[in-house]
C-alpha cells in the first residue's frame, strides 16, 4: 500500500492536495465537505487589506450622519474593519474545531501598512500558517522594478518579526528576473512559495460599456506555466514549493510532484465537478504510484526538476523552431 502523506512548511498533510484560497474555502460546511473527500489541507477565502479599506470607505459615503459628525467617520471604518477581520477569525477559530487537517490563513496584501497587525490576529486564532498573496500591478511608468520588487520584502520583515507560524507566500512570474527574485524571497525566512496567484481579467461589454471579468477559472493548459518554473527553482530555493492553476487532474498533481512541488493547490477542478473530484484525483495518484513501484511520495519528488531531468535544457527552451522544423 502506498504512503501518500507529505510534509510542505513543516505541515505534516495525509496527501498533497490542498484547496486553494477561494470561495470554496469560505464557510465551515466546505472545509469540512473538502476534508471528507481527501483534501490534504484548506487555505481559507483570502482577508483582502483592500477590501476592508474599501467597505470602510464605501460605508462612509453612503452614511450622511458622517458628513456632520467627524466622530462618525473613525467609528465607521473601525468597525467595518474589526466585523471583517471578527468574521476571518471566527472562521478559523471553527475550522480548527470541525476539522482535522491544516487551517492555513490568507491575506491578499498590497502594501506593508497597518493589516499586519491582523497577522498576530491570525496566530492566535489557531491558524496553522499563513499565505501572503502579494502582487503590484507594474503599471505606474514611474514606478521602477526594484521599487515594486521592494515591497514584498517590506512586507516579508514586518510579517516574520510578528508571527512564528510557517508563512509562505503567494507571487506572479510577472518579474524581469523571477528566479533571482524566488531565491531572494526564499531569504527571508519563509516556508514556502506558491507559484502562481491567479488575477482578475479584465473583458470589456461592447454592449453596456462596462468592465467585466472573464477566465475566472483555469484551465488544463495553464498548468505548463507553474510546470516550468517548479522544475526550475524547486531544487534553487530555501524552502517548499506549492504549484497552483491548471492542476485539474490526478496526472497534473503528479507532474507537479515530478517537477519538484511538496503540495499543489486546486480550485478550478472544484468548482466544475464537485469536492469529490480530490478523491478521483488521489485514485489515480495512487494508481500510478503502484504502477511505478513508489512507495511514497518522497521517492518521486522532484525526479523530473532541472536538477534530476534527463533532459534539463528543455524547461529552458522558449521558442518552437526545432519543434516545427520536424527535428526530434
Amino acid at each position: 500500500m502506498v504512503n501518500l502523506s507529505t510534509t510542505y512548511m513543516g505541515l505534516k498533510l495525509r496527501n498533497p492536495i490542498i484547496i486553494g484560497s477561494s470561495g470554496l474555502t469560505n464557510s465551515i460546511e466546505n472545509i469540512k465537505e473538502a476534508e471528507r473527500n481527501g483534501a490534504g489541507a484548506v487555505v481559507l477565502k483570502s482577508l483582502f487589506e483592500e477590501q476592508i479599506s474599501f467597505a470602510a470607505s464605501h460605508t462612509i459615503l453612503q452614511n450622511e450622519t458622517a458628513n456632520y459628525y467627524p466622530e462618525a467617520e473613525d467609528y465607521i471604518r473601525n468597525y467595518t474593519r474589526e466585523n471583517d477581520v471578527s468574521n476571518y477569525l471566527k472562521l478559523i477559530r471553527e475550522s480548527k474545531k470541525a476539522v482535522d487537517i491544516p487551517i492555513i490563513a490568507s491575506i491578499n496584501c498590497v502594501s506593508a501598512a497597518e493589516w499586519i497587525q491582523f497577522a498576530s490576529q491570525i496566530e492566535e486564532a489557531g491558524a496553522d500558517a499563513l499565505e501572503l498573496n502579494i502582487f503590484v500591478l507594474p503599471s505606474n511608468p514611474h514606478m521602477t522594478s526594484e521599487h515594486n520588487e521592494q515591497l514584498y520584502f517590506d512586507i516579508l520583515e514586518k510579517v516574520t518579526k510578528t508571527v512564528k507560524i510557517p508563512i509562505s507566500v503567494k507571487i506572479s512570474y510577472y518579474f524581469s528576473s523571477l528566479s533571482k527574485m524566488a531565491l531572494k524571497l526564499s531569504w527571508t525566512g519563509i516556508q514556502g512559495l506558491v507559484l502562481f496567484n491567479r488575477f482578475f481579467s479584465p473583458d470589456i461589454d461592447i454592449d453596456k460599456f462596462e468592465i467585466k471579468a472573464t477566465n475566472v477559472f483555469s484551465h488544463p493548459g495553464e498548468l505548463a506555466i507553474s510546470l516550468r518554473w517548479v522544475a526550475m527553482l524547486s531544487t534553487k530555493v530555501h524552502c517548499d514549493i506549492a504549484a497552483s492553476t491548471g492542476i485539474h487532474d490526478g496526472s497534473a498533481v503528479i507532474k507537479q510532484l515530478l517537477a519538484g512541488a511538496k503540495a499543489v493547490q486546486v480550485a478550478s477542478v472544484i468548482y466544475k465537478k464537485g469536492f469529490a473530484e480530490i478523491g478521483v484525483m488521489l485514485n489515480e495518484l495512487e494508481n500510478w504510484m503502484t504502477k511505478h513501484n513508489f512507495k511514497s511520495i518522497d521517492e518521486f519528488t522532484g525526479r523530473m526538476s532541472v536538477k534530476e531531468a534527463d533532459n534539463p535544457a528543455a524547461y529552458e527552451r522558449v521558442q518552437f523552431m526545432k519543434h516545427f522544423s520536424g527535428i526530434e
